[in-house]
């Protein structure tokens, strides 16, 4: 997962570990102590931040260990526990907007964890919020095209392409190996789309990759970068 989050202040992390220990002569509290009754609302939804992101990343790479398993059944059960993993870094997240519901990042990674999860529905909210709170976040937009592909809603799909590709040609790209790849699972399994859907998709496919190949050489160096 691409992403950044907004950290707590150095202060505000001083001002609690102070409340927590106590600042005076009196008796310290023990560490188990501050652990308890110590944290403020904005250390526990940091916390609660950082221990998503470990869950996000501990997730994707049981996602990577799932697709290289062979055996049905393994990959069934390890598709189970990438899927547990997932929900578990969703529940963070959830605690952190509880806390701040203007916290974009949050929303960023909840909705990845969704669609991780095949609940492109869900992702889509959660991407809408983010782009509410900060349009034009290029992340979300390509992790939202990608998710209008699990629901075969391709016109919002190329959509998203198109506002990525001027911009940020390095998510664009990511974008379209993602549409390829949509072309190929269905033609192998055109469930729920037609042939004609699949070929007049994979034609418009085919040709924005041949524009991405002739125009690569025009693209300043570092153009990935232009949204950061």
């Amino acid at each position: 997962m691409r992403n950044s989050f907004r950290s707590i202040t150095l202060a505000l992390l001083l001002a609690t570990t102070c409340t927590a220990f106590g600042a005076g002569s009196g008796d310290m509290a023990t560490p188990s102590d501050a652990n308890i009754k110590g944290k403020s609302p904005e250390l526990r939804a940091h916390q609660a931040f950082s221990a998503g992101v470990r869950g996000i990343e501990k997730a994707d790479k049981l996602l990577a260990e799932e697709n290289s398993v062979a055996d049905e059944k393994k990959k069934q059960k390890a598709h189970a526990k990438t899927g547990q993993a997932y929900a578990a870094a969703a529940r963070k997240f959830e605690q952190v907007i509880e806390f701040d519901s203007t916290n974009y990042d949050a929303w960023n990674y909840l909705a990845y964890a969704h669609r991780r999860m095949g609940d492109f529905e869900g992702a889509l909210t959660a991407y809408g919020r983010v782009l509410t709170l900060k349009p034009g976040y290029p992340e979300a937009i390509e992790y939202r095209g990608h998710a209008f592909l699990g629901l075969d809603r391709l016109s919002e799909a190329k959509q998203a392409y198109l506002t990525l590709f001027p911009a940020n040609r390095k998510l664009a790209a990511s974008l379209l190996v993602g549409m390829q790849e949509w072309v190929a699972e269905h033609r192998r399994n055109p469930v729920g789309v037609d042939n004609a859907m699949v070929e007049t998709f994979a034609s418009w496919v085919n040709e924005r990759s041949a524009i991405a190949g002739t125009t690569t050489a025009l693209t300043r160096e570092g153009a990935a970068s232009a949204w950061r």
